[in-house]
C-alpha cells in the first residue's frame, strides 16, 4: 500500500462485515433504511419473529449500523447512517457480477 492510499482499519471493518454476513440483518436494514420503525412494524413487514427480530437489532445497534429512538413507550429504530444502503447496493452489484463469472460451485 502506497502511503497516499487511506489506511483500512481490518478490526473494525471485520466486525462490520461479521454483522452484516446475516440475511435476516440485511432485511431489517433495508427495512428501517425507509424510515424509522418500531420493532412490531418490522416483525410484520418481514414476517419474522419478534424475538429473532430483537435478537438482530441488538446486534446491528452494537455494530452502530442503526440508531434507536424512544417515544413514551415505543422504541423505534432507523438506519444510523445513509451512506449504508449505498453501500449494501454496491456490494449486491459486486455480488452479482462476481457470481455471474462462477463456473463451479
Amino acid at each position: 500500500m502506497n502511503n497516499r492510499e487511506p489506511q483500512i482499519n481490518l478490526q473494525t471493518l471485520a466486525v462490520l462485515a461479521k454483522c452484516l454476513a446475516d440475511e435476516n440483518r440485511l432485511r431489517i436494514l433495508l427495512c428501517v433504511g425507509t424510515g424509522k420503525k418500531s420493532v412490531s412494524r418490522i416483525v410484520e413487514d418481514l414476517g419474522l419473529s419478534q424475538p429473532l427480530v430483537s435478537h438482530h437489532l441488538k446486534e446491528l445497534k452494537r455494530s452502530l449500523l442503526v440508531q434507536v429512538e424512544r417515544s413514551g413507550p415505543f422504541v423505534y429504530y432507523e438506519m444510523a447512517d445513509a451512506r449504508i444502503l449505498g453501500i449494501l447496493k454496491n456490494l449486491d452489484a459486486l455480488a452479482r457480477d462476481l457470481l455471474s463469472k462462477r463456473t463451479t460451485f
